[in-house]
């Protein structure tokens, strides 16, 4: 049985989903499986998901001053 995927760190999160990814894309696994496995990718996608909007939350926090202040911050992602 593979660990619930709220307790797994964003890095192993990603690698079991590209796991699941090579898997579904090789095309060798029955349909019951196939979609056992999509409903795993898919929490395992969320969780990633979660796990970077809380970083980027932090990131946006680490960005204010003493004083609350922005210093110059902008949305993640954007440069």
């Amino acid at each position: 049985m593979s660990p619930d995927p709220s307790s797994l760190s964003f890095e192993d999160a990603l690698r079991a989903l590209e796991q699941i990814v090579r898997r579904l894309e090789s095309g060798d696994v029955p349909l019951d499986e196939s979609i056992a496995l999509y409903a795993k990718g898919e929490e395992l996608r969320k969780r990633c998901a979660d796990r970077l909007q809380a970083a980027e939350a932090r990131i946006a926090k680490l960005t204010l001053d003493a004083n609350g202040a922005v210093t110059g911050a902008q949305p993640f992602g954007t440069d």
